[in-house]
C-alpha cells in the first residue's frame, strides 16, 4: 500500500470503489429509504430471475441463512440458478443501455457517462453503448 501525498496521482480502483459506495448510499438515502421505495421495482409475488441467482448465491456462500424447515440448496437449486444467468446477464445489458440512452437524453456528455461507467474515454464510452446496443438487438431476433 503506497502512502498518499498531494503530489501523488489518484489510484482510479480507489477512487472508483469510494465511488460505489457513495452511490449506494446516495440511491438508498434517495430513493429506497422505506421499505414500499425498496419493493417498489421487486414483483410482489413472483421472483425476479436476478434474484433468485443472488438468493441461491447467498445461500451457497453463507451471507444469507435458512430459515427453519426450508430445503437445503441442492444441485438442481444451483443449476436452476446458473440457467437463468444468460436472462440475468441480457436483462442487465438491456438496462445499461437503456440507462445510457436516458443519460444521453438527459444531457450527459460522453465524458460524463465514462466517468460513471469507470472507463477512461468518452470514445470508450460509445463504444461500449454501441456493443449494448447490438448485442440488445441480436437478442431480439
Amino acid at each position: 500500500m503506497s502512502i498518499e501525498h498531494p503530489f501523488s496521482p489518484p489510484d482510479p480502483e480507489q477512487a472508483r470503489a469510494r465511488r460505489v459506495h457513495a452511490s449506494l448510499f446516495r440511491i438508498a438515502e434517495r430513493h429506497a429509504a422505506t421499505d414500499e421505495q425498496r419493493l417498489r421495482q421487486a414483483h410482489p409475488s413472483v421472483i425476479g430471475p436476478h434474484e433468485a441467482v443472488r438468493l441461491v448465491s447467498f445461500l451457497l456462500s453463507g451471507a444469507a441463512q435458512l430459515d427453519d424447515g426450508e430445503p437445503d440448496v441442492d444441485q438442481a437449486d444451483i443449476t436452476a440458478a446458473l440457467s437463468l444467468v444468460p436472462l440475468v446477464r441480457g436483462e442487465l445489458d438491456a438496462l445499461e443501455a437503456g440507462l445510457l440512452a436516458m443519460a444521453r437524453g438527459r444531457g450527459m456528455t460522453w465524458q460524463e457517462i465514462a466517468f460513471g461507467l469507470g472507463l477512461g474515454t468518452a470514445q470508450a464510452a460509445r463504444q461500449r453503448h454501441e456493443r449494448l446496443a447490438e448485442r440488445s438487438a441480436t437478442a431480439l431476433d
